[in-house]
């Protein structure tokens, strides 16, 4: 048969796919039989940044693919399901870097040679606005991706939306357990915003393992340019377990079966991923496909999630000390006056003022006495772990502890005492009041206030030298 003349009859980017038919009925080797002339100037002439790194630039006919694109189990299953299952196929792929959408169809070819199997691979380049799910999705997909949306844009409950999303997904997937966790890369933590788990699954859960962070962080690699990863059966099994082997062995301990993998990508950043493990693999295509368009706008949600809490943690937080503002402890103390947060009893509040700020400031820079303010700040975060610590003023800190029964309360105090003591670095004068129950929170304050006053009246009178304010 004269591929060529059969893909040069295509006016749309089209290629020739051959497909090797195993005995089993898996797939063996995936070649690019040849193109026509759009096709071929594409590879030859790539019209993105980067593509260097990510295609190599002479067409060579009847090659693996993978001498221009990197391996990707989600294309090889397309061609395995056109080629070999002679069934017609049409998706979106997303090619996050460059960010690029294509309008995808592959169709049967109904010629074999021995055990190669054949389907022609045509793309047109789309924008976003150009993707018609109505039109060109099953009803079922544009649906589920509709209500995905609607969801999205009509919560004030970001994290709750996320769960019922989720859910949501794992229904779709008809898959055991299905979940979203997101990166902090530069922090080297991952955090799971959202699991659901279907009633009676055994399944070992992903953040069981201790090093889970290490396996999350080398997804990456292992999907590299593609928009999903597909694990469906032994042999895709196989392949993770040679390419990214830490990561099958806790797939193989935890008893999975399947994965479908989505990175939530926005702006060429990975902000976290979406994946179903042991999910009905019949249905791969169409969970390609909703997965594929539900997580570009869920990525944008959680783009746009992270900047706003960014910028709330950026207002709520002293720059220079890291601990809370002066405008987040009146927030908090106006929430708890007002009966908006019912503060745990009982609670302890503490003031304290950094000592002989002022002459470090004078005699040695203000350089010395930032410095000064960060260690301080630093102790009391040492002491107080997991309580609401704020920057009141230019040295006073108000510390709130709440359900801190009294010992405990007492003994940090007493550790704050022993350790803020020294005249030459670090010195706190202190108040403090405890309530078990009943106590106003202003008037706990200005009882504490009252006392770390007189605390700082009684350092001064014994070290005139550092100069009273």
């Amino acid at each position: 048969m004269n591929f060529q003349d059969f893909a040069d009859g295509f006016l749309p980017m089209t290629s020739i796919i051959s497909v090797r038919k195993m005995s089993d009925g898996s797939y063996g080797d995936i070649r690019i039989v040849t193109g026509n002339r759009m096709y071929r100037d594409l590879i030859e002439h790539p019209p993105y940044e980067n593509a260097p790194t990510l295609i190599n630039n002479q067409f060579v006919p009847n090659s693996p693919y993978e001498k221009y694109v990197p391996k990707n189990l989600s294309f090889e299953d397309l061609c395995y399901q056109a080629a070999i299952l002679k069934k017609p196929v049409h998706t979106y792929v997303h090619m996050p870097n460059p960010d690029l959408w294509f309008n995808v169809f592959l169709m049967p070819i109904d010629y074999e040679d021995g055990d190669i199997c054949y389907c022609t691979y045509t793309t047109k380049l789309s924008e976003v606005t150009e993707l018609d799910l109505l039109s060109t999705q099953s009803l079922q997909t544009s649906s589920d991706v509709i209500r995905t949306c609607i969801k999205l844009h009509g919560t004030d409950d970001f994290e709750q939306t996320m769960k019922d999303i989720i859910k949501d997904i794992r229904l779709i997937c008809d898959a055991e357990v299905c979940s979203l966790m997101l990166m902090d890369f530069s922090a080297g933590t991952c955090r799971m915003l959202a699991t659901n788990i279907r009633e009676g699954s055994k399944l070992k859960r992903a953040t069981q393992f201790k090093n889970f962070y290490d396996i999350a962080s080398s997804w990456i690699e292992t999907i590299g340019e593609s928009e999903c990863l597909i694990i469906k059966n032994e042999q895709d099994m196989k392949y993770i377990e040679k390419v990214n082997n830490p990561w099958f062995l806790t797939l193989d301990e935890a008893g999975v079966d399947s994965v479908v993998m989505f990175p939530l990508r926005y702006n060429r950043e990975v902000l976290g991923y979406i994946w179903a493990t042991n999910f009905a693999t019949e249905n791969a295509m169409r969970i390609k496909e909703t997965l594929g368009l539900t997580t570009f706008f869920v990525s944008s949600e959680i783009a746009s999630y992270k900047l706003l809490k960014k910028l709330e943690h950026i207002s709520y937080s002293d720059l220079l000390t890291g601990v809370k503002n002066r405008n987040a402890m009146n927030n908090r103390i106006t929430a708890i006056t007002t009966g908006e947060e019912l503060l745990t009893e009982p609670y302890g509040v503490v003031f304290v003022d950094l000592n002989g700020l002022k002459q470090v400031n004078d005699e040695q820079g203000h350089q010395a006495g930032d410095l000064l303010l960060k260690k301080a700040a630093l102790l009391l975060q040492e002491i107080f772990v997991d309580e609401d610590i704020y920057r009141a003023g230019g040295d006073e800190f108000l510390i709130i502890t709440a359900g801190c029964d009294r010992k405990e309360f007492d003994r940090k105090i007493d550790l704050l005492r022993q350790r803020a003591s020294d005249p030459d670095n670090i010195c706190f004068s202190i108040g403090v009041n405890y309530g078990d129950h009943g106590c106003d929170v202003r008037d706990a304050m200005g009882v504490a206030d009252d006392k770390m006053y007189k605390d700082k009246q009684e350092f001064y009178k014994l070290h005139p030298e550092r100069v009273y304010r």
